[in-house]
């Protein structure tokens, strides 16, 4: 019975990880189509978002069976549970990705101000994806805690981009509306960021029995 588990608990992670790769690539793609305008990486994000929603229900059902066949307790419950509250993030998290590339055409053309840390913001929160599944696959509980640590660096990213928007729009510099769709843009990133950080308290939780508090 428990070889049976742990080969279920296998194929999770698998599925996980998969999604996983799904987000950086929407994630990807949503900042190849903001800063090249390429129509090609809209397609593939979209398309990305799509699977990541197939996948969140198939993992859902995997969850929901092992619960209910393995009937499993204490930390193998917690690895389960904490699977389904990390799917939803991801699934989140593609749909942020979609949003970008619906708001990308109204943004002005690429060199706008702030791009270049609209871009930062982009690898970090793929980095946090990315991290965030490997210390679930490993229970890791050190790359989880670095995760957590890089939200910060999204955070101030993202702070410095509205500091500079607010400024170029008080100013009259460029096209305010524009800007403002750069901003949103921006909030979104954050947001990956923040979903990211969501995984891996949960994944602290599922070695731990503790929820991280968040500062």
């Amino acid at each position: 019975m428990r070889n049976k588990f742990d080969r279920q608990l296998s194929h999770l992670n698998t599925e996980l990880v998969t999604m996983g790769a799904l987000c950086e690539e929407a994630i990807t793609n949503s900042v190849r189509y903001l800063t090249d305008n390429d129509e090609n990486s809209k397609i593939m994000c979209l398309a990305a978002d799509t699977q990541i929603d197939k996948k969140e229900r198939d993992i859902e059902t995997l969850c929901l069976k092992l619960i209910l066949q393995q009937q499993p307790v204490a930390k193998d419950l917690r690895v389960v549970s904490a699977a389904l509250k990390m799917i939803s993030d991801m699934e989140r998290i593609g749909d942020q990705a979609s949003d970008i590339v619906e708001i990308a055409p109204y943004v002005a053309k690429k060199g706008t101000l702030g791009e270049t840390h609209i871009r930062e913001m982009a690898e970090a929160a793929i980095k946090m994806v990315s991290e965030s599944i490997e210390s679930f696959v490993k229970m890791n509980l050190d790359i989880a805690y670095l995760v957590i640590e890089h939200d910060n660096i999204v955070d101030d990213l993202f702070d410095k981009v509205k500091r500079e928007l607010i400024k170029s729009i008080t100013e009259g510099q460029d096209d305010a509306e524009s800007l403002m769709d750069l901003l949103m843009i921006a909030k979104y990133f954050e947001r990956i960021g923040d979903h990211a950080e969501n995984i891996a308290e949960w994944v602290i939780y599922s070695i731990t029995g503790e929820h991280q508090k968040r500062s």
